[in-house]
């Protein structure tokens, strides 16, 4: 597959992944108004929703496919005539279905139990339409798309989509649509946005939280690239079942001590134990067995594998006979993987990336789990739902070391923390209190 390709695709699905967070969201909106229940700020909503999907989804992420993406294929091929014509035909339409939620959501009888009923009706057919849409595009158009092609036509296409980025992915959007995100955020209590609809974990053995033996102590840590040390006696400690936030600078070591954990970085002096165990010397492949996985910065999954192969490579050192039921408990914490198993890694948006990160290390059935910066390159609006994942891995049970540069969230989970400078354990303390300290404030949270 050309590279043209994935990065097309990649945009591709990053646009659908937010509709399917906005259609979500309107779903959430239209259940409460079927009961009834509807109040001025949920009815603003709704017409945040329409503006958005008309404002971007119908004007440039349709437009694109329908001016640049479609032509293009049916240039090369006849295959697939009927699906593409169906699909234009959805956006030509789509402002009409807009205008529906629009009359429903403003006018003068808005709060009336029939307009409620009525309104609560459009947007079911509303959040259907969208979801079939978009399986139509995913199921029968891109593979057709990636079978017709030319590596100057995906350039073409590249370009096209580019040109404009969603703005819902915007660190500084607009007020209506930070506005819009934030509503979505509430609204949508488990990670939809990476494809969960319950909250629902892997459970771990509940670990014994009175007990005086740490999880993973650390003690005196030293490490050096070439003659450059940069960890200078490093010392912390996790207890079962915490979850322990180290937070720092670029360049305090805080990646550094995770590699040294996990075994790929050499020690130089002091101890890393494991329930009482030295694993200072032990191979990285052995610490894996013994419970140590970590999820790496920037995701690191095998891009032409199918998603299926990355989340099977995290089991590898598991008796064969258990893969199929991890495999199962990850697809049931995150169910987009499951209906997208045989699809190459490297064309998920980077949410669903970090999924399948996540996932591959719970097939180690980790003891304990190193994450190491998750939030990384993600939309604002998947940090959030990413750090709920996290804290839900916490309460089912498993043991987690999180690194993370965004103090403030991660302070805001940790059960315990410590914060690095220049290679040396600066401060530490429960989360609450460190979130609240006015040096951590000033020093790492701007404020």
């Amino acid at each position: 597959m050309h590279m043209e390709t994935i990065k097309t695709l990649a945009i591709i699905a990053g646009e659908h992944r937010n509709m399917r967070h906005v259609a979500g969201a309107l779903s959430v909106l239209g259940r409460r108004f079927a009961t009834g229940s509807a109040d001025e700020t949920a009815l603003h909503t709704v017409e945040l929703v329409a503006d958005y999907f008309e404002a971007y989804s119908n004007r440039f992420h349709h437009a694109r496919e329908s001016e640049v993406l479609f032509p293009l294929i049916r240039r090369r091929t006849a295959d697939g005539a009927a699906v593409l014509d169906r699909l234009d035909h959805d956006h030509q339409g789509a402002d009409r279905q807009l205008a529906r939620l629009r009359h429903f959501a403003g006018n003068p009888n808005r709060y009336t139990p029939e307009n409620l009923d009525a309104l609560a009706q459009e947007i079911d057919s509303f959040c259907r339409h969208v979801e079939e849409h978009l399986r139509l595009e995913e199921g029968a158009c891109f593979p057709l798309a990636r079978a017709a092609l030319t590596a100057a036509d995906w350039a073409e296409v590249d370009a096209a989509f580019a040109a404009r980025t969603d703005p819902l992915d915007h660190d500084d959007p607009a007020e209506a649509v930070a506005v819009l995100r934030a509503r979505i955020t509430q609204l949508l209590p488990s990670p939809m946005g990476l494809g969960a609809t319950v909250d629902h974990a892997p459970v771990a053995p509940r670990p014994d939280r009175s007990a005086d033996r740490p999880m993973l102590a650390v003690e005196g840590l030293h490490s050096a690239y070439g003659r450059i040390e940069v960890l200078h006696g490093v010392s912390i400690r996790v207890m079962p079942g915490q979850l322990v936030a180290l937070v720092g600078a670029n360049g305090a070591g805080k990646t550094t001590l995770l590699r040294c954990i996990s075994g790929v970085q050499p020690v130089t002096a002091g101890s890393v134990t494991m329930q009482g165990t030295d694993i200072t010397r032990m191979a990285s492949d052995a610490r894996v067995r013994a419970g140590v996985c970590q999820v790496p910065e920037g995701r690191h999954v095998f891009q032409p594998m199918s998603i299926d192969d990355n989340l099977r490579m995290g089991g590898y050192s598991r008796p064969s006979g258990e893969i199929a039921a991890s495999l199962d408990e990850v697809y049931t914490l995150f169910p987009v993987l499951r209906e997208r198993r045989g699809a190459p890694a490297g064309v998920l948006s980077g949410g669903q990336q970090q999924m399948v990160a996540l996932g591959r290390a719970l097939m180690g059935k980790p003891k304990i789990l190193l994450l190491d910066e998750p939030s990384m390159g993600l939309a604002p609006l998947i940090v959030a739902e990413i750090f709920r994942i996290v804290k839900m891995l916490r309460d089912a049970g498993i043991t987690i070391l999180l690194v993370e540069q965004n103090a403030r969230a991660a302070l805001s989970i940790a059960d315990h923390a410590y914060v690095m400078e220049t290679g040396r354990i600066a401060l530490e303390g429960p989360g609450r209190d460190l979130l609240n300290s006015d040096n951590v404030r000033k020093a790492y949270l701007g404020m």
